[in-house]
C-alpha cells in the first residue's frame, strides 16, 4: 500500500467508474482493479458497491475516504514544512449552480488566486440536489447551493441573500399581460432548480395551469429565449442588472415569500481542519 493507491481509490470514488478512474490517473483499468483489491485485502473490507452502471462507496469506503483526505492534507503540510514556506498548496473541486457560476465564480477566483496562488480550483456546474450528493460522496470539496440542508454530516454557511424576479421580454407591458397570456411559455433549468420551482409556484398562485415548459441548461440560452419573447423565466435581479442591463428585458417583483432566496456554501463537517478547504470557506 502506498499513497498512489489512495489517489486511485479517490479517483474511483470521484468518477464512479474503474475505467474513468484509470483515464484520470493515467493508468490502465487492470491496475486500478488490482490496487483497489489490494486496499480491500489490506483493510479486510469492501470499499465499493459495484453494479453494472455505477461504482459507489460502501460505509467502510466512506470511512477510508475521510482518512484519505487527512493523509493528503498531512502530506501537503509536510511539503510546506520541509520547504520552509507557509504558502498553502493544494487542489479543490467546487460545485455551483449555473447562476452562481456566472455571478460569483470570476470574482471569487480573482480574490482567491491573489491570496492563494498555489491552490488550484476546479468548478462543476449542476443542480443543487446533485451538488449535495457529490459533496456527501466526496466528489466535491464544497458547493454553492440554493437549498438549505439538514444532513448531519454537512456544514452550511450563508453566503448571500438575493431577490428573484420574473424576467420577460420588454414586449410585455406588465404582470397582468403575462398572467392573461393564453399561450404562455416558460423557459427553465431542469428539475431540481429552485428557480424553476419558484416560477411554477408563482404560476400556481396566479391560477395558471396551462403553460408550455422548455428546459435549457444554459443561462445564456434562457436569456436569449426570453429576450426573443418566446418565454418568461425567473432569475436573480442582480444577475440581470449586472450582466444583462442592455438587453431587451423587463423584470417584475413577485413578493417576499417567493422572491427571497439564499445562496449557501456546504462542505463535510469532517473536513473542518483541512487548511486548504478552510482557506476557501473563509474567503467570504
Amino acid at each position: 500500500m502506498n499513497t498512489n493507491d489512495f489517489k486511485i481509490f479517490e479517483a474511483v470514488a470521484a468518477h464512479g467508474s474503474f475505467t474513468k478512474a484509470a483515464e484520470a490517473t493515467f493508468t490502465v483499468q487492470s491496475n486500478v482493479t488490482a490496487r483497489i483489491k489490494s486496499l480491500e485485502e489490506e483493510f479486510q473490507v469492501s470499499l465499493f458497491n459495484r453494479t453494472s452502471r455505477r461504482v459507489e462507496l460502501t460505509a467502510a469506503g466512506e470511512t477510508l475516504m475521510h482518512y484519505c483526505k487527512q493523509i493528503g492534507q498531512l502530506i501537503e503540510e509536510a511539503k510546506r514544512e520541509l520547504s520552509g514556506t507557509e504558502q498553502l498548496i493544494g487542489h479543490l473541486k467546487i460545485g455551483c449552480i449555473e447562476t452562481t457560476m456566472a455571478l460569483k465564480v470570476p470574482e471569487l477566483m480573482k480574490r482567491f488566486n491573489q491570496d492563494y496562488p498555489d491552490i488550484e480550483l476546479e468548478f462543476k456546474s449542476a443542480m443543487s440536489p446533485d451538488l449535495i450528493q457529490d459533496v456527501m460522496n466526496y466528489k466535491l470539496d464544497a458547493a454553492f447551493i440554493t437549498t438549505p440542508v439538514t444532513l448531519p454530516d454537512l456544514e452550511q454557511k450563508l453566503i448571500k441573500k438575493e431577490q428573484l424576479v420574473i424576467v420577460c421580454s420588454d414586449q410585455y407591458a406588465g404582470l397582468n399581460e403575462i398572467v392573461n397570456d393564453h399561450q404562455l411559455s416558460i423557459i427553465v433549468f431542469e428539475q431540481g432548480c429552485v428557480y424553476r420551482s419558484r416560477l411554477e409556484s408563482w404560476l400556481s398562485y396566479q391560477g395558471i395551469i396551462n403553460y408550455k415548459s422548455t428546459v435549457v441548461n444554459s443561462l445564456e440560452g434562457i436569456i436569449n429565449f426570453v429576450e426573443a419573447g418566446l418565454a418568461i423565466t425567473i432569475l436573480p435581479l442582480e444577475l440581470i442588472e449586472q450582466y444583462y442591463p442592455n438587453r431587451k428585458l423587463k423584470t417584475f417583483s413577485i413578493g417576499k415569500e417567493l422572491g427571497n432566496a439564499t445562496t449557501l456554501m456546504i462542505y463535510r463537517k469532517s473536513r473542518k481542519q483541512d487548511r486548504v478547504l478552510k482557506a476557501f470557506t473563509e474567503i467570504y
